[in-house]
Formats: structure tokens, sequence, C-alpha cells
């Protein structure tokens, strides 16, 4: 049951630092990989220099004889499948019978430093039986290649989807117009600042790991499947996380072999991925192509989309039967569609497994529907923003494919960014531009994301996060969650919740870090449901301490229970504020009467979504909202585009702390510039990856970040902590369709795939001059997906 909210704060709303701001700043907070352990030995992995390989032979006979090497482990030793997903279980440890990507885990050595274990791992000997590699989309439907997992039915296709909701064919047979579109989405990957470490220590049959992971409850899980043990002999610890944006939500090897190399030496065994090793952990962003039709009237209104995507999706599953769902499913939002069609196809390659990244499956299909609405509005003569307010879905109100909606703010971010940014004239001025070398441009785009998936992981019907709170006799306050703050101020939110609802300060709050022994189950930091989840679960737990410190103070104030409210360490009547009584001597006096004062709040969505096959992929208990509109300008002579500046508005339901929001906001639209401009995570024909370091895969600098204008728009949610709806992962995905679409309104040039470099524009602009010589006939780009769908149709 949901508790109303409540419209006066002492907390909530504030711009409060973060809690453990301070320890970041003055580098006393500790990670796990500033973490010693007496007598700890350094692992290393051996790795594959093959896209795909049967292992004939491995000898590690010359490793386990240098001196300072403690054990070595191979693929046999530990046999069972895992995955984060139960549905997808395909992965082990190390490679057993054959690699499948140039990066895999072939062995693993424990020794007494670092140069030691590389230089062990050099020592081990690997026969291959090098086989034909499967490297792209197209090649995963090839039945003469080798399949890449024995499982799969068709080729190499790991996964495919196909739903409809209405006759989409009516949906165009309706409309005045049909537009179909051809898109493209480079893969990319995270680039966290702290790499995937892990430390093991196996004492007495039990295991202690401390791992810089995004979900630590289901790292819990699989290491209890892998290494059969119980449960209850495993204990996760995360330290504090130098970010993670999806890299670091789900288990990696390192994790598991630095826990059997410390069954195998009894010492401490610590893994440190280095930053090439990072990239062949990858599970980014994945490769898509997609082709888009819709159905509009003359007067702007969507009768159909039919969607379809090919995925690329690396040599394991990953998340990657939500993602193929994910890739489609979103595009009911935020418009109003009557009709919907939608089909994908997630394919095995022989390369790094795609997994989550920020905005999880949902960043590449909203790049192809904004560019889309862009196209539409140009053919109809409408704004863009005026055909987007159309369309757009109002709140409380269910989609063709049962996603309900809440609250929605929508409307409210398109007409905050079009009034901040000064569209009207901007839009018609920059359209007219001829002749100049340097000219400036204007883009809009919109979009949608979950507050966490309305289905687990592994689906049950157990809570999707747990709080418990206690109160000690000084007045402190103490929450214990399994929730993991990897940046994002996930403990900080608990704090001020907490703080909120028992009317003390955030000061007096302690928030303990994720510990599998100590802390209630939280699922994890992934698809933006701690706020929401975590959120309610605490004020459930709050409430419950607060009503029976209520109880000893509307006996010790002679007031009567519903009269009191409190705050800044004050339980008080409201009709007499004469009367009140410390916290710490209510709290007391509830320990007095009722024993140590402690209580335990969870939260799991309430039923929701469809009963169609996939119905679980999408629906979540509340949505947020975004526009962003982005000004650019534009060198014709070059190519280069330089974002000047972004207007990004987001509906984040009731902003708990708008200086995290409005971070929040900023690190999105970063990496969405990121990905539009420079961002690609790419291979030579032989499978090796070209550019696995921060050298030479391309991220923004300082001096590449535009000027960001957060705009944060409060729909109040009627089922989120005091109001609350995410803010971590949808602030991203409307950046790269704006900036797509600014492009196009500064030259005339329309960019279908990512990223935006000066190569692809000068490119484009040269067939554009050629296509206006050749009497106005324009060349049409094949990037390959309507070849790919012939070919299916006639399988």
């Amino acid at each position: 049951m949901i508790k109303p909210q409540k419209d006066n704060f002492s907390i909530i709303g504030n711009r409060l630092p973060k809690i453990e701001g301070f320890e970041k700043a003055n580098g006393s907070a500790l990670f796990t990989d500033d973490l010693v352990l007496p007598n700890m030995l350094i692992g290393k992995i051996l790795r594959s220099p093959h896209p795909h390989a049967i292992i004939k032979r491995i000898d590690t006979s010359k490793a386990e004889a240098l001196p300072g090497v403690k054990a070595v482990m191979v693929g046999s030793e530990l046999t069972e499948m895992y995955g984060v997903l139960p549905a997808s279980q395909d992965e082990t440890v190390l490679a057993i019978d054959k690699v499948r990507y140039i990066g895999d885990e072939v062995a693993a050595v424990a020794a007494i430093d670092e140069e030691t274990a590389e230089q062990a791992c050099e020592l081990i000997e690997v026969e291959y039986e090098v086989l034909k590699p499967c490297l792209t989309i197209e090649d995963g439907f090839r039945e003469d290649l080798p399949k890449i997992h024995a499982h799969t039915k068709m080729a190499n296709v790991m996964k495919e989807v196909h739903q409809e909701f209405g006759n989409v064919e009516e949906g165009f047979a309706e409309a005045d117009f049909v537009m179909e579109n051809e898109y493209f989405f480079e893969g990319n990957t995270h680039v966290p600042l702290e790499p995937h470490c892990a430390i093991g220590q196996w004492t007495d049959n039990r295991l202690t790991l401390w791992s810089s992971t995004q979900t630590p409850h289901y790292l819990h899980v699989a290491l209890a499947k892998v290494l059969k043990m119980p449960r209850s002999h495993i204990r996760v610890i995360k330290p504090h996380i130098g970010a993670g944006y999806g890299g670091k939500s789900e288990p990696f090897a390192l994790e598991f072999c630095a826990a059997w190399l410390s069954k195998k030496t009894g010492r401490p065994v610590k893994f440190l991925y280095s930053r090439e090793e990072v990239f062949y952990a990858h599970r980014g962003r994945q490769p898509m192509k997609m082709i888009l039709k819709t159905g509009v009237k003359n007067d702007g209104t969507l009768t159909g989309i039919h969607m379809r995507t090919f995925l690329d999706g690396g040599a394991f599953g990953s998340y990657g039967l939500v993602t193929t769902y994910y890739s489609g499913v979103f595009l009911t939002l935020p418009y109003k569609v009557k009709r919907f069609k939608f089909d994908a196809y997630r394919i095995y390659t022989n390369k790094p497994a795609g997994g989550p990244k920020r905005g999880h499956g949902a960043v590449q299909p909203r790049f192809a529907m904004e560019c889309q609405m862009d196209k539409i509005a140009e053919k109809l003569g409408i704004d863009p923003i005026e055909l987007r307010l159309k369309n757009a879905i109002e709140p409380n109100t269910m989609t063709v494919n049962s996603f309900r909606v809440t609250s929605c703010g929508i409307k409210d971010c398109l007409e905050n960014t079009r009034k901040r940014s000064g569209w009207e004239m901007k839009f018609r001025e920059y359209k007219n531009q001829s002749g100049k070398i340097v000219r400036k441009g204007i883009g809009v785009a919109a979009s949608t994301y979950i507050s966490g998936a309305g289905k687990s992981i592994i689906w049950n019907d157990m809570p999707h996060s747990g709080v418990q709170i206690k109160i000690d006799r000084g007045g402190g306050v103490t929450v214990f969650c399994g929730a993991s703050d990897i940046g994002q101020g996930s403990d900080s939110m608990l704090a001020y919740v907490a703080a909120e609802v028992l009317g003390v300060e955030v000061s007096d709050v302690h928030v303990c870090q994720t510990d599998t022994h100590l802390t209630p189950v939280d699922l994890g930091s992934y698809s933006s449901r701690v706020t929401f989840m975590a959120g309610n679960a605490c004020i459930q737990a709050a409430e419950l301490i607060k009503a029976q410190i209520f109880e000893v103070a509307s006996k010790k104030l002679g007031v009567k229970k519903d009269d009191l409210d409190c705050g800044r360490r004050l339980i008080f009547s409201k009709s007499d504020p004469s009367k009140f009584m410390d916290f710490v001597e209510a709290a007391n006096m509830a320990e007095s009467t009722y024993g140590t004062i402690g209580a335990t709040g969870s939260y799991k969505p309430p039923k929701i979504g469809g009963t169609y096959k996939g119905s679980g992929a999408g629906p979540s208990p509340s949505y947020s909202f975004s526009t962003h509109i982005a000004e650019i300008t534009l060198d014709v002579e070059t190519g280069k585009v330089t974002v000047d500046k972004i207007w990004s508005a987001h509906d984040c339901g009731r902003a708990l702390n708008p200086l995290i929001v409005e971070g929040q906001i900023e690190g999105s639209v970063y990496m969405g510039v990121g990905e539009a401009l420079f961002e690609e995570h790419i291979f030579h024909k032989n499978g090796l990856h070209r550019n696995p370091s921060i050298l030479e895969y391309k991220i923004p600098t300082i001096l590449d970040t535009p000027e960001i204008e957060s705009i944060i728009v409060e729909s109040i949610d009627p089922e989120g902590p005091f109001g609350a709806k995410e803010a971590g992962e949808g602030p991203l995905h409307a950046a790269i369709p704006a900036i797509a679409n600014a492009i196009y309104n500064a030259i005339g040039v329309r960019l279908d795939s990512t990223p935006f470099t000066p190569e692809k524009i000068l490119k484009l602009l040269d067939e554009k001059t050629e296509a206006g010589g050749n009497n106005g006939k324009k060349k049409v780009r094949d990037i390959g997906a309507k070849k790919l769908v012939k070919s299916l149709e006639t399988t």
C-alpha cells in the first residue's frame, strides 16, 4: 500500500551533497582495488588469440613450475554453465571445449605478484584448431559457418521475437502516406573510470568475495551455482564503485577465478582487469540494424508502426533476451500508437558479448524513431515539436502493448525545451542557411524509460528490494539495503528518505554498504530501479519505526498521534508547537517500551503487464519522459560537428534532490554526445578489437562537452517514493537523435547511422551535391537491413 505523499518537506527537494561525497573528494573512500589482505596473491587470465577455435590441448606445467606461482586453473575445473538470465545459461568461467572471441578466457594464474602472474600466463601452452568465425549480423544467418553455441536452431540466431498489437496493415491502409527507412547504431562500451576488480578469500569452506559489481544479489546466486556450495556460505561485499553504467551488472570470470584460486591456494586472490581487458569484458551497447515503417495521416497522426531489428550480440547471451524485446517494445511510448508490430533477431557473433549500457536496449530504436519523426514532420510541413505534441501520450493511460502509464510529463518537457531554447526562431533561421562554411543547426527528440522492470531477472513473487532500519540510543539511524551505489547517489537517496520520514538530519543517518551477510536483498543497480523500489522499501521501514516513536511521544506530550509531526530532530504537535520533545528522548522511550527499535520494509511492483508471450519485458511501475534540444555548429569543409548546447528536460516525478538529478541529466547527455559523435566498439576482419584503450576509443573530453541546461519536470508519481521516478538512464536516449536532427537542420543531410563522424558527413555532402547535379535524384544508401529481410522472407 503506497502511503499518500505529503507536500511539506524538511529534507526532500533540497540541494544536498551526497553522503559519501567528502570521502570520495579527499581520497579516503575505499574501492575494491584499494583493499589489501594479508598474504594476498595476484591473479591474471590467459586469453584467446583466436575469434573461434576448438581447444585441442592445454599444458600448464611450465607455468606451475615457475617460482612464485601458487596455482593455475583451467576450464575443466568449473564446468557449471551460468548467465545472468535463467533462460540463457551459456557461459562457463573459462573456456572448456572452444574459444568464442579474441580475448575469451582460457586459463587463470595466481602468483605472488603481477609480473610473475603475467609471465606464467605466457608459459601456458594451448593448441587450437581454428574455425571460421561469424563476425557480422549477416554472417549470423549463414548455415555454412560453424555454430558458436550448439543449441541455436537457425544458424547463429540466438533469439527471435515477433509481436503484433492491432492490425498494422490496416493502420498502413488508413494512413495518407507510409514512410520506411533503415538505420544503424554502432556498438559502443561503458568506459567506467574503475576497471573490474574482485578479491576472493576462502576460509573454512566459506567464501568472502569483494567485487565492483552492480548486482551483488545475482552474483551471489551465480557463485553458489558455479561453485556448488550453499549461498549461506558465501558473502559478497560491494565497496565503493567507480561507475558501472551497466558494464558491471552481471557475473564475470574474474570473480569466479578469484574465489576458486583462493580455495586452491588457501590465500586471498585479487584480480584487476587492465583497461584492455575491460574492453574484452564489454557487455556494452550492441550494434543494431533497424528498419522502421510508419503510417501517418496528413494531420500528423500516427496510424501504425512496424519495427524490425537485428542485434549483434557477441559471443554470449548476457541480457540479450531482454535486449531483444527492448529493441522494439518501448516504441509505443511516448506517443499514442494504436497499432504496433515488432520483429527482432539477436545474433551470436565471435566478438565480446554485448549487454546492458545506460538506457539498455532502448537507445538504438529511439534514435531511429526520433529521426523518423523529424522526417515525417518535414514531409508534412509541420513543426517537429508540434508533431510530437500532437501524438504525445497522456497520463493514466494504457499502451497498445499493455504498458500502464501513470504520471506523464512529456508535454511539459517539450514545451519547456521549446521555450528555453528559442526554438521557433532558430529552427527557421538555421534551416534557410546556404553558402556558409560554418553553419548552425538545432534539433529536437523525445524519449521514455522505465523506473525498474516489473519482473525480476529470476521470476518469483519475492520483493525486488528490502530495507532494514535500526535506531541506536544516541539517535543514530542505520539503513541496511542491498542496493548498489555506483556513483548515482542511491545511498544518499536512502539517507534522505529515512531522514525525512523520521524527522532527523541527513548527518544522523548511516547507510550500510552492500554486504549479503548484513543487508536485505536488493536486485541491484540496473534498469533505473533503485530510487523507486528501494526508496519505497525505506519509507515502509521508517514509517513502522515512526509509528512506535509517535505512540510514546503522544503519551508524553498529551496529544493525539495524528496531531504529531517530526523534523529537525524534534517530535512536535502540529496544532500546538510549544509541545515538543527531542528525537533521541522519544527513541529511547520507545526502546524502553518495545525493546530494540528496528523495522524492515520491502517493495515489489504491482501486477502489471499483459498476458501475451514476452509481456514481462517492458512493464514498469512508472515511466520517465525526456525531451532534448541540441544546438550544433558544423564546418562543411571539414565535416566537424561541435555541440554548442543541449537543453534537456526530464520528467523524474518529484526530484528528491535536484542537485543529484541535474548531475544524472548532465552525465546522460555527456554519454549521448559521445555515442553520437565519437564512440565505436569495432573490430578488424579477423575479429581483433580495433581500439581497446582510451587512447584509441574516443570519448568526449571536457573540451567536447557542450553546455547543458538541465530542466527538471516534476509529474508527481502516485506510487513513487514521495512521488519520485527514475533519473539515471532516461535523459540519455534523446540526445543522439536530437544531434542528428540538428545536423540535418544545418546542412540538409540525414545521418541514419552512428557515430556522426566528419568522414560520414563529408561523404553524404558529396552525395547530396552529386544527386543535385543528377536531375535531383538522390542516391539511396543501403545498410543491408532490407537485404537481410528479403533473405529471411525467402528462407
